[in-house]
């Protein structure tokens, strides 16, 4: 079977003047736009992490992508909702359930511009829209700099809170700045989420469906790379990432 990959964004917007911290996180409407028809184009059919989870277990096959967005940021529900329903995709955006309408307050001390994150009726309009939400934790916080029990809260309230306000099953997890500890992807996966993606760059080799114990290949569920795509990523490279080892290659560079 191919490799799947995930595909993540942050911002879907105007980039902000050269300069700026984490400018390169900003993908503007038109590229995006023009990366989802590439797709279209390609026959691939863009998908929510759980839309995605049989493919990524191997109990179906197909030319599937993911599609992710992290944080919950507005602008990808005025920009970026409108061309997935449009293409018949469906993605997931990890949502801080703590800031539900506010900004990216985790970025401002390293000069990051605020930007809003959607509030509440937004984040319903993006469900209606045919999008999914998942966690990015309560605070988006480093876990990696919590105790264990601390780092346990942000998971489970995160997830029990989304539902909630939300009215929706929570089952996917994204691990906030991508840092995480192997007790990280336990946590998650006690709390009751399906799978967890990181910043680990690559695409996902599925599981084999046909293979005696899942139990153990399950545990790759909660450390899934994925292919970010950013400011810079024009056509050409954006073909390489998801139809090649670029990717993988990439991350044995860095």
């Amino acid at each position: 079977m191919n490799p799947i990959p995930i595909l993540t964004y942050h911002q879907i917007d105007k980039a902000p003047p050269k300069g700026t911290p984490m400018r390169s996180l900003y993908v503007s409407k038109n590229s995006f736009e023009r990366q989802m028809m590439t797709l279209k184009v390609l026959g691939y059919k863009g998908l929510s992490m759980s839309e995605l989870q049989p493919y990524l277990l191997g109990q179906k096959q197909g030319r599937v992508i993911g599609i992710t967005f992290d944080d919950g940021y507005l602008n990808n529900l005025v920009h970026a909702a409108p061309i997935l329903k449009s293409m018949n995709f469906s993605s997931t955006c990890y949502v801080v359930s703590d800031l539900i309408g506010g900004t990216n307050s985790w970025d401002h001390m390293l000069g990051v511009p605020s930007a809003p994150l959607m509030n509440l009726a937004q984040i319903k309009e993006w469900i209606d829209l045919g999008q999914e939400v998942g966690s990015h934790t309560r605070t988006h916080p480093h876990l990696i700099e919590l105790e264990d029990s601390v780092a346990r809260e942000e998971i489970e309230l995160s997830k029990s809170e989304l539902q909630s306000r939300l009215g929706v099953v929570v089952n996917q997890f994204c691990y906030p700045y991508g840092q995480f500890t192997k007790v990280h992807a336990e946590l998650v996966k006690a709390a009751g989420y399906w799978a967890a993606t990181t910043t680990k760059r690559g695409r996902v080799q599925a599981l084999n469906g046909s293979a005696g114990n899942l139990v153990t290949d399950k545990d790759y569920l909660f450390e899934l790379p994925r292919v970010p795509v950013v400011r810079s990523t024009y056509w050409p490279q954006f073909l390489l990432k998801i139809a090649t080892s670029y990717e993988t290659r990439r991350a044995v560079m860095d």
